[in-house]
């Protein structure tokens, strides 16, 4: 066996190196053996980063409210509440009779008042009479002038009476109407303490409600982000695992809190109660400001580690068989299956579509379609 063979099996057995062996000048040198290609970790699917309109959000927090409430009172006191129609829940129309106080002590207090209206009415035309008599003979000098002033003066007196007795009666007839307590608008009970058999106050609280069971979600946000949004802005607001709407900003509040340094704005929900909102509730919400032209990837071309996204991209593809390169990315707006990055990344760049977890800096793939 000559040396050159030798050498050439020794070197396939990984023993040849360091040998010394020699060959002769006349035998040819042993030929090189190519390294085994690398296996591919994984076969993918590639994608280009896309420039996609993407919307353009303010995320902000606060609470759902009653957009007005009324307050509905006793407008007479003094009377025993006997009747209750009213309870917490119950959706009411304007006019609807809520609670009845008790009426035969007003009705009463209306007849006589009634009463003293006739009685006035009819001194009135007994005065009348004297006064008309006395004009017909005060220049005839019978009468002397104190006794034409008392006629004249009695029968104005007589009127101002009437007046008086008409303004109490009603009264009395006010007091009678309002013996009803009656809802002042359209909407929803949210509070009662109107107790059978009590006594009202005048003025006391019996009832309150939710004008026309309208809601408002009232949002907090900073000074920097309140010069972004103007009335008429929609805002999806959401109450987690609870209901979600879509209202519209009324109105922007002209104050910041001392304290926060936040400004409240104001966002009317007009679905709000029958998607299931509760004033009370804490709600987060968006404030849709448009869109705007941005780099985005699908969510599956991301790999999250150690707190940081990277994407994965193809470079020194060759015959199917690519390696990928690790690029860290900074994330943004998302629109679906879709993500706004940043980086040093661009839109004619070619990235692993799916499985990014499972690659590693410089491995190779085998890319399908």
């Amino acid at each position: 066996m000559s040396k050159a063979t030798l050498f050439r099996l020794l070197l396939a057995l990984g023993l040849g190196t360091g040998l010394g062996l020699g060959l002769g000048h006349g035998d040819p040198p042993a030929p090189a053996i190519p390294a085994p290609a690398p296996k591919p970790a994984l076969n993918v699917e590639a994608v280009r980063p896309e420039l996609r309109e993407l919307p353009l959000t303010l995320a902000a927090n606060g609470s759902v409210a009653a957009w007005q409430e009324a307050i509905i009172g006793a407008e007479v006191g003094g009377l025993r509440l006997v009747e209750v129609h009213a309870q917490v829940g119950d959706s009411v129309r304007k006019g609807q009779v809520l609670a009845v106080l008790d009426r035969e002590r007003v009705a009463a207090d209306v007849a006589q008042a009634r009463a003293a209206l006739a009685e006035a009415e009819a001194t009135l035309e007994e005065a009348r009479l004297n006064a008309g008599r006395v004009r017909r003979v005060v220049d005839s000098g019978a009468l002397s002038d104190q006794q034409v002033g008392q006629y004249l003066t009695g029968e104005k007196t007589a009127e101002a009476r009437v007046r008086s007795a008409q303004a109490q009666l009603d009264q009395q007839s006010l007091r009678l109407r309002h013996a009803q307590v009656v809802a002042s608008d359209d909407g929803v009970v949210s509070s009662r303490s109107a107790t059978l058999g009590a006594v009202a106050a005048e003025g006391q609280e019996l009832f309150r409600l939710i004008r026309q069971n309208r809601l408002e979600w009232r949002a907090e946000v900073t000074a920097a982000e309140l010069r972004r949004l103007q009335p008429g802005v929609a805002a999806r607001v959401a109450v987690p695992g609870t209901a979600e709407t879509v209202g519209k900003l009324r109105a922007v509040g002209p104050t910041l809190d001392d304290q926060s340094r936040n400004a409240l704005v104001y966002v009317d929900l007009p679905d709000a109660a029958a998607a299931g909102f509760k004033p009370g509730m804490f709600a987060h919400g968006e404030f849709q400001l448009g869109t705007q032209t941005a780099l985005a990837v699908p969510q599956t071309a991301l790999a999250l580690r150690e707190g940081f996204s990277y994407v994965f991209r193809l470079q020194d593809e060759n015959g199917g068989i690519a390696r990928v390169a690790e690029v860290k990315v900074a994330l943004g707006r998302r629109d679906g299956a879709w993500v706004e990055i940043s980086g040093a990344i661009g839109p004619g760049d070619r990235l692993v579509a799916a499985g990014a977890s499972f690659l590693a800096d410089g491995d190779t793939v085998r890319v399908v379609r």
